[in-house]
């Protein structure tokens, strides 16, 4: 997991008991402000939200989803998410004021979560959306993401699938100007329109060679890929 700036501090998250799973640092000193938690950890970055009108880290441990007080990592709500391997890797993304969305593998699912109230409860859950080491992404009420290597999309407030296909691995997906843009597990570079209607490949084509997990990126008018072998710039800026 990738550590998290909040105000005069760096959160970062070792795991174990002591209460040491979730430990704040001074970002400037490096000296303790706050430990909390005793969970196993997982892979996913905590994340700053504003859930409930309350500003708050949330943190997805190997068990569970947390929400703690920035200022002293004191313990808001928590809610189950414990996959048969006990691995989670999907990031959650907030939806609207006080839910977010969370997905997992190894036959976990997908949730949408609301904690107005000062708990935390499931809108709905079900497996229609199996997120095992990427994460999905929300576009006008709709998520989209890769179902154990399938591209899937699914309606964020129902649950309900809309459509599933194109086998793309365990690849990551990433939202552009109404698109998607897929690098799948064997280097390909796949655009696909972001549409509840059908799954529609508007180009295809291969990028780099060799397995590729890591996430493309854009700046600058400029698509970039890699691997553990290789990476590559295109040009995608309009002419």
């Amino acid at each position: 997991a990738s550590p998290l700036i909040v105000d005069d501090k760096v959160v970062v998250l070792p795991g174990g008991s002591g209460g040491k799973s979730v430990v704040a640092y001074n970002k400037i000193t490096g000296a303790p402000v706050w430990k909390s938690l005793d969970d196993p950890q997982a892979y996913v970055s905590p994340m700053l939200m504003n859930l409930n009108g309350r500003r708050q880290i949330v943190v997805v441990t190997s068990t569970r989803v947390v929400g703690l007080v920035p200022e002293n990592g004191s313990l808001l709500w928590s809610f189950p998410w414990n996959t048969s391997m006990g691995i989670n890797v999907s990031q959650p993304i907030p939806v609207g004021p006080s839910r977010f969305f969370i997905s997992a593998g190894y036959g976990q699912g997908a949730a949408l979560v609301d904690v107005s109230g000062g708990s935390a409860r499931a809108v709905w859950e079900n497996t229609n959306m199996k997120n095992k080491f990427n994460s999905s992404v929300v576009h006008q009420g709709h998520a989209y993401g890769l179902d154990e290597g399938i591209l899937s999309c699914v309606d964020i407030n129902t649950g309900e699938r809309k459509w599933k296909g194109g086998r793309y691995g365990y690849g990551q997906v990433i939202l552009a100007s109404g698109h998607l843009i897929i690098s799948t597990e064997n280097g390909e570079l796949v655009l696909v329109r972001a549409t509840p209607q059908q799954h529609t490949e508007v180009a295809r084509f291969q990028a780099i060679n060799g397995k590729t997990w890591n996430y493309p990126a854009i700046a600058g008018g400029k698509l970039l890929m890699r691997n553990a072998n290789e990476m590559a710039a295109f040009n995608i800026a309009a002419q």
